[in-house]
């Protein structure tokens, strides 16, 4: 059925009824709010490490990691291991969130700015930034599964057949032009495929009623569970995300061998090494590289850093956890287990180029594929069980993060509309808007064409809000006034504008001036030639000659060349659309710009020239934006306005001085002698006589600190290791 065997099909079935039957045991513990929502903080440290890890990882992280590697080679991981650089930090900001003791993100931002109206801002869009974050998951696993049960060829439709010979004639033009030998007829017809972007697979499941599925099951179970269900699911499918991580990697080995007549582990890497060209193996981006040169990463690891401690989830993640250690030991190493994950699935990518480089052209189907051909000829229900994988995956992430939205959404916007209901209410109300989560995030992952433009959107979209966030937390002068513009010239420049002006004026799609596309400089490089190299040339001059039969063929017959002989290549960067999130598509035979509209963009292409730049870097530009003008509107218009009251400003900082304790009365006893002398351990601050709230370390800070440093340095070691084993 659909390319499933019925064992596949048993092996899903038994694991939705384990979650289910996890959702509805787990509904006898839920009493109030906090039970719904925060699992009545009572996690322990291994409960915390397996939420952390699920919660961070969901089944984008590994199939979009063997897709942009797939895509970019070895630098294509970083579209996963990005906050890498960022996971020491986790070791400080984790207490915050215990320290804060509130129920909800939503309630720091009402207590820090003594704004109810704030915190409902806050709801809506971290929840906005949280349905994207499901149907990124959502689609994901439809990708996958799409890529498993692909037709061939002799099953299309007319129409689908038309569509695919268009993808193969796309994909020739792409070579052609690489060696410059198109003419002018051949020019314009390579221009208007691309925008036109035809599809070379088609499967037998809709993709809208495999995500819909998806919707109905998260929702029931955690629907009756709240976060306490999610954490113990988050257990098994914590286990389910390491073998997924793992599953493919040995099969993948012993088909590169049986391929290419190499034997054992060393000699499958021996050949995945001649096999790739070498700038495959290079971790920081290389002139082939498309979408992470290393200044993309550069930037965008800065605004993961700041963007990821505002995610709303990071409220649930770390305060269900019992005390501080609890949270800065959960939360942190369950970060690190995700890192690790990420360099088997940048391998798994890297052993998928040699399988599927000629065969599979869409990214996004990559891992479906090699699903399918590495597990399915077995028959005894791994293809199944890697489904399982990346719905296990997608739920340990899916169910935090609805169960996290509809908190905002019910504490800090319901509850302040209608207050005085019994707490038994709210629970209700938090269940209902789990379940509009859950749609609005199908809605969301429809608005995506690819995996790699739902991760740019997601990098970005918490900039509205990080630096209320961060200078909130760490600033005493930041004022109401201040966070407010901040976060409303953010929201205006990098969402409302964009989606509201093309709406409002249509012609802007096809305006020829905002329709521009980078034109960059091809780029010369020389390097030693591997067996893919002399695969992809030889291929050229069969092109070549099949051309110059019909008498078509353009310019001198490429050079034959051999493994091991030194190549001068010409690489031609592709075109790419300069103010659109998703690029220029054909429709009605008129080019459109396509997604948001990229205005900050413009006025920047009015002093610089755009189109000249790489897309990498007008990516970059682009990122540095979303970090600098948020934090650059607070600080400038809270220093212009009036501080905000004194006497809240010292409740809200001498609270977050004060250390949690595990005795809840204990801890209420101590808040309270902290309320009564706001200067009570003003001597742990570095700068006692400032506005600024920084810490003094103590042991265990530069400890955590040392070891998570040591860790990423680790990370990075283990992935060059695997790079270069069997050079």
């Amino acid at each position: 059925m659909f390319g499933l065997e019925v064992i596949d099909i048993v092996v899903l079935a038994v694991y939705f009824a384990v979650v289910l039957f996890i959702g509805f045991r787990s509904m006898k513990r839920i009493h109030n709010q906090e039970d719904y929502f925060l699992g009545g903080r009572r996690f322990g440290k291994v409960l915390q490490i397996f939420t952390a890890f699920g919660q961070a990882t969901s089944s984008e992280t590994a199939v979009s990691a063997v897709t942009t590697t797939y895509n970019n080679g070895a630098s294509g991981v970083w579209s996963v291991l990005l906050y890498l650089w960022s996971t020491p930090v986790f070791w400080f900001t984790s207490p915050w969130y215990r320290r804060m003791r509130v129920l909800t993100l939503g309630d720091y931002f009402e207590e820090r700015f003594g704004s109810k109206r704030i915190a409902g801002f806050f709801s809506i869009i971290a929840s906005l930034f949280l349905m994207t974050m499901i149907g990124f998951g959502m689609k994901a696993v439809s990708k996958t599964v799409l890529g498993v049960t692909q037709k061939q060829e002799s099953e299309f439709t007319q129409e689908e057949l038309i569509e695919y010979n268009q993808a193969v004639e796309l994909e020739k033009l792409r070579v052609l032009r690489g060696e410059n030998k198109l003419d002018l007829t051949q020019e314009k017809r390579l221009e208007k495929l691309e925008i036109k972007k035809p599809r070379r697979e088609f499967s037998y499941v809709d993709e809208n009623v495999l995500i819909w599925s998806i919707c109905v099951v998260v929702f029931v179970y955690a629907l009756a569970g709240g976060l306490q269900a999610a954490v113990y699911t988050d257990m098994l499918q914590g286990i389910f995300i390491i073998l997924l991580s793992i599953i493919l990697v040995p099969f993948g080995l012993s088909k590169v061998n049986s391929i290419f007549g190499s034997t054992g582990f060393w000699g499958a890497m021996h050949t995945i090494h001649q096999q790739l060209p070498e700038w495959y193996f290079d971790i920081f981006g290389s002139a082939k590289t498309v979408d992470f040169t290393w200044y993309y990463i550069f930037a965008l690891s800065a605004l993961g850093m700041i963007n990821v401690a505002v995610q709303a989830n990071q409220m649930n993640a770390i305060a269900s956890a019992k005390d501080e250690l609890t949270a800065r030991i959960g939360f942190t190493s369950g970060c690190f287990m995700k890192r690790f994950c990420t360099v088997l699935w940048g391998f798994t990518g890297l052993i998928t180029i040699v399988l599927y480089s000629g065969t599979v052209k869409n990214p996004d189907y990559v891992w479906g594929h090699a699903t399918r051909d590495l597990l399915g000829g077995l028959g005894i229900g791994l293809v199944g069980l890697m489904i399982a994988c990346l719905l296990a995956a997608l739920m340990s992430t899916a169910d935090t993060l609805m169960i996290t939205t509809s908190g905002v959404l019910t504490h800090n916007l319901y509850r302040p509309l209608l207050p005085n209901f019994e707490e038994k209410h709210y629970v209700r109300v938090g269940r209902v808007s789990g379940g509009v989560v859950l749609v609005g995030a199908a809605l969301m992952a429809a608005r995506f064409d690819t995996i790699l433009q739902m991760l740019k959107f997601i990098y970005e979209f918490n900039a509205i809000l990080a630096a209320a966030f961060w200078c909130g937390i760490k600033w005493r002068r930041t004022n109401r006034t201040g966070a407010w513009s901040s976060m409303i010239v953010a929201m205006l420049i990098f969402a409302v504008i964009p989606i509201i002006l093309p709406a409002m004026v249509p012609k802007l799609r096809t305006n020829s001036y905002l329709l521009k596309r980078t034109d960059p400089e091809a780029l010369t490089r020389t390097y030693t030639a591997h067996q893919m190299d002399v695969a992809q040339r030889n291929k050229e001059i069969e092109q070549w000659d099949e051309l110059n039969k019909e008498g078509q063929a353009i310019g001198p017959r490429p050079i034959q060349i051999l493994v091991g002989q030194e190549v001068v290549k010409v690489i031609q960067p592709p075109r790419k659309s300069v103010f659109w999130q998703k690029g220029i598509k054909e429709t009605g035979g008129v080019p459109k710009g396509q997604g948001l509209f990229y205005i900050e963009m413009v006025v920047v292409d009015r002093i610089f020239d755009l189109s000249k730049n790489p897309h990498a870097l007008n990516e970059t530009v682009r990122t540095l934006i979303r970090i600098v003008l948020p934090f650059s509107v607070l600080i400038i218009v809270s220093l212009l306005t009036k501080p905000d009251d004194k006497q809240q400003l010292d409740r809200f900082y001498v609270k977050m001085r004060t250390p949690v304790i595990l005795d809840r009365e204990k801890d209420r006893v101590e808040l309270e002698k902290s309320y009564a002398n706001p200067d009570r351990f003003r001597g742990t601050l570095l700068f006692p006589n400032s506005n600024f709230e920084f810490f003094k370390w103590k042991k265990i800070d530069t400890i955590g600190f040392v070891l998570s440093v040591l860790t990423v340095f680790g990370i990075i070691g283990i992935f060059y290791l695997v790079l270069n084993i069997g050079a």
